[in-house]
């Protein structure tokens, strides 16, 4: 069957009409539907992990006589695709590879299409590598970067196919920090990009040829014509078969659908076949589902899983995913959704059918082994590989590309998926596929195998539950937000948050924003490609400031690198505790002093010279309320405002400089504030290196008694802090004399209470009786820090 339509075709799910039946419907393909078209494929193989599938890879290519189509997320030209040396004779590296194999070959045409990426990825790939002589070498390797997609969207489709025979689609891209091998030993030596280790990687591809491989190079075709406006050569017979000769196929003579993710795109409607494909799935599941994916944010998914889950004749449904986000972001968007959805699945679980879990290895703690591939298997009947994430973007905001293995009740076919689906949870659970399987057959529960093959000891699977803190779940947007599933329009967004009225000044606002990030980027771009970037770690920063420790101007030279600090942003504590253990805590400690007093005075002047408005335009309303109170109350809010740091050290000085302080407040306050912290630092070292150097009870006593005491302090403050707030929330809902009792004085009357506040902070103000200053120093800490 040829594909009824080309790529792009409109494939609009219909209403969602979904009831409880009494025996799930069986799962068909339907082309239009819920998938774009159903071939014919002789061979079919997973391949788990990137070892497996960049050694198939670099088998399969040399083998092209045609050409070769690359589509990826990221795709980089310094990757090897064999660590260790593929002994072939041709070149390590991506790039060369294939110019090698373009050499070799006249007729052989190469298309790589990347994807356009957004800039919050620059730092994490390939600098600007469409404009790289890396990807230039060749007139018949073609690389394009694609950024034919709505705002906010990204190509994330992974497909390799070669002369039109051979394809393969999966999770793995062709870049830095994919491979990694079944074992996901704890410091693999092979498992280093760029010089530096990375955590274990688990992912999954699958290869396949026939007719199903031609159709994934009429994808490719379409997407590069999109992208180019260029079309690519047309298919032409080869004599060569492209498939890996060491991989052996685990089905032959298999259907095969192809399933997309494309959203809008100017005049080209969506398709959303993976969307219907996975609430197809689900709905027909009878005894299992089990899921291996990177994220779980979907809502979508997740309402569709707890329909199951609400039945007592549902299935077990078994979700493997990593323990950690990746990053501070992450962690607040995706992390938050996953948390979200698996107390909602929870809730739904009467009858304990899911779980949630995560692989552990001996000795990797605090890393995890992080989960990158997108599988979902259902009873012996369906199995999916591909890019697609269980998340609302992977339904409707990106492209992607899934492939897909129906049994039809084919007892071959339903053999072969439960022994792939055994291959995986083999591997978790560090059993061979044989011993799980038959663990299923003789527990007859794929969650029942699961929790009798767990070991306490050793590689395994484990139960997570996500942690969700309750201030965390409250300040997190809606879960559309986080994870669109459509293209979000800015216009709509505006209109839906900001009034009319106040649109031009949120505008302004908006540009005063983009100008301070571009300033910020610039210094981002310094930090990572200049010789800045050494500064910024410790034992680099460390090397340089010893070899000044040799020069005789060297506290010249050293209060140098504090006024450059505070230019470029450099985290004055991080000086702070170089100098004190080049020079020594004595000396040191007198140094940073120092250096800390020129690093405020060069910000404050650069404050004073840019001006009040302009540092306001930038400053934040927290930092411009304390703007006031500095004004007001100089030396007392300086010494508090070093001593609860609300911004990085170099703005805060930009900050005072433009407010009302005088320079010889700020500096005493500054030397005030800050000296706790560099004689603390000066202790700490001291007692440190002491240990170091006479390792007895006393001196291990004594630096116990260094660390004890500020987090003694702090405890007290703490705890002094939350009953002063007790006291201070009883007061005022007190009353204090007979007006506070009348009815012109209830909440009700807003007006009058708030014009009551007014008066009483007033008073407050001119009050000088006792208790006066420190109600005025209450009232700069908080505006310094939002809490005292």
């Amino acid at each position: 069957m040829s594909p009824p339509n080309p790529p792009g075709t409109a494939t609009q799910p219909p209403p969602d009409t979904s009831h409880a039946l009494q025996e799930p419907p069986p799962f068909t393909l339907e082309p239009g539907r819920n998938c774009w078209c159903v071939e014919p494929c002789r061979r079919f193989a997973m391949l788990v992990d990137g070892d497996a599938y960049f050694r198939a890879l670099r088998e399969a290519l040399p083998r092209a006589e045609h050409t070769i189509f690359i589509l990826g997320w990221d795709i980089d030209s310094r990757m090897e695709l064999v660590p260790e040396g593929a002994q072939d004779g041709l070149p390590d590296g991506l790039r060369d590879f294939l110019c090698a194999l373009a050499d070799r070959r006249p007729e052989l045409r190469i298309y790589i299409l990347s994807w356009d990426y957004a800039m919050v990825m620059a730092m994490e790939r390939e600098w600007l590598p469409s404009a790289s002589a890396h990807w230039q070498a060749h007139r018949h390797l073609s690389f394009r970067l694609d950024g034919n997609h709505p705002p906010g969207a990204s190509h994330h489709q992974k497909v390799v196919v070669i002369d039109s025979k051979v394809a393969f689609v999966g999770g793995l891209d062709l870049t830095l920090r994919r491979w990694d091998d079944n074992s996901h030993a704890p410091g693999a030596p092979l498992r280093v990009a760029e010089g530096k280790p990375y955590p274990p990687f688990h992912d999954v591809q699958c290869a396949l040829d026939g007719q199903a491989a031609a159709a994934l190079a009429t994808l490719c075709a379409a997407r590069w014509l999109r992208a180019t406006g260029r079309r690519p050569r047309p298919p032409a017979a080869t004599s060569s078969d492209p498939w890996p000769p060491s991989l052996a196929p685990e089905l032959t003579d298999v259907r095969v659908g192809i399933a997309r993710t494309m959203p809008v795109c100017e005049d080209e409607p969506g398709v959303s076949e993976i969307r219907m494909l996975m609430r197809d799935a689900i709905a027909s599941a009878r005894h299992s589902i089990y899921m291996e994916n990177q994220y779980f944010s979907s809502g979508e998914i997740a309402k569709a899983l707890a329909g199951r889950l609400g039945r007592e004749d549902g299935p077990d449904i078994v979700l493997v995913s990593r323990r950690n986000e990746s990053g501070w972001l992450e962690a607040h968007s995706m992390g938050v959704l996953r948390a979200r959805l698996y107390r909602r699945l929870r809730a739904a679980d009467s009858w304990d059918r899911f779980h949630l879990y995560c692989p552990t290895i001996p000795g990797l703690l605090p890393e995890c082994v992080n989960i990158h591939s997108k599988v979902t298997v259902i009873d012996d009947d369906f199995l999916t590989i591909g890019s697609s994430n269980l998340s609302n973007r992977s339904l409707g905001l990106d492209t992607e590309c899934n492939v897909v293995v129906t049994s039809g009740g084919d007892p071959r076919v339903r053999k072969a998926i439960a022994a792939m689906r055994a291959r995986l949870l083999g591997e978790h659970l560090d059993v061979t596929p044989e011993a799980f399987q038959a663990k299923v057959a003789e527990t007859r529960s794929l969650l029942a195998a699961i929790r009798t093959l767990q070991q306490k000891d050793g590689r395994t699977l484990e139960d997570y539950a996500p942690p969700l803190p309750d201030d965390l779940d409250a300040a997190s947007p809606a879960d559309h937000l986080l994870d669109p599933i459509e293209p979000i329009d800015s216009d709509q967004v505006l209109a839906e948050f900001v009034s009319h009225e106040a649109r031009p000044r949120v505008m302004g606002r908006v540009g005063v924003m983009v100008a301070l990030a571009l300033v910020l980027a610039g210094l981002a771009f310094a930090w990572r490609y200049t010789p800045l970037r050494e500064w910024a770690d410790f034992r680099a920063l460390l090397a340089v400031v010893e070899r000044l420790d040799d020069m005789p101007m060297a506290p010249l030279a050293m209060m140098g690198i504090y006024v450059a600090g505070a230019v470029t942003m450099l985290p004055v504590t991080l000086l702070i505790l170089v100098t004190v253990v080049v020079f020594g805590p004595l000396y040191g400690a007198a140094l940073a002093l120092g250096g800390t007093m020129l690093s405020t005075g060069a910000g404050y002047l650069a404050g004073r010279l840019l001006g009040r408005n302009t540092v306001r335009r930038f400053g934040g309303r927290r930092l411009n309320r304390v703007s006031h109170q500095l004004g007001r109350h100089g030396v007392l809010a300086m010494v508090v405002l070093r001593l609860v740091p609300i911004a990085p050290f170099s703005l805060v000085n930009l900050v005072v400089g433009a407010s009302r302080i005088g320079l010889r407040d700020c500096l005493v306050g500054t030397a005030l504030g800050m000296l706790p912290g560099i004689a603390i630092s000066a202790f700490l070292v001291d007692r440190v290196a002491a240990a170091a150097r006479n390792p007895g009870l006393a001196t291990f006593a004594l630096l116990a008694l260094v660390l004890l005491l500020p987090a003694s302090l702090l405890l007290v403050l703490r705890r002094r802090r939350r009953r002063n707030a007790e006291r201070n929330k009883a007061e005022r809902h007190r009353p204090v004399n007979q007006q506070d009792s009348q009815p012109g004085n209830q909440p009700g009357n807003q007006q009058n209470s708030q014009q009551d506040g007014d008066q009483d902070s007033q008073h407050d103000d001119q009050h000088r009786g006792p208790g006066g200053p420190g109600r005025r120093m209450a009232r700069v800490a908080h505006a310094a820090g939002e809490r005292t």
